[in-house]
């Protein structure tokens, strides 16, 4: 499942969804939709245009929490968004430091 970051993203910020439509030009309702994780679609400008107001990065916005039942699944929402996040970071120090062995 992809989770969407947007509330959170605005909860750090102070800044309102009203805020966010008005200093991106996207439709409130969009905004809405994407806050509350509703949407269905998303264009790339318009990620692209909230990472500008944002001052952020893609990863900062969306993150993919698999879906699949079973065990592994078990653990709540929050420990599955720190997990995935984790790995990540994880990931991208293995990439680098894999880079700088490798001349």
């Amino acid at each position: 499942m992809i989770r969407i970051l947007l509330s959170t993203r605005l909860g750090e910020l102070k800044w309102t969804q009203a805020d966010l439509a008005h200093r991106t030009g996207i439709r409130p309702n969009t905004i809405s939709e994407l806050y509350h994780e509703v949407a269905t679609r998303v264009s790339l400008e318009q990620l692209d245009k909230i990472c500008d107001a944002l001052d952020c990065d893609l990863t900062d916005l969306l993150v993919r929490v698999p879906n699949e039942p079973g065990p592994k699944n078990q653990m709540n929402m929050q420990q599955a968004l720190s997990s995935a996040l984790s790995d990540k970071r994880l990931g991208l120090s293995l990439c680098h430091k894999k880079f700088i062995s490798h001349p």
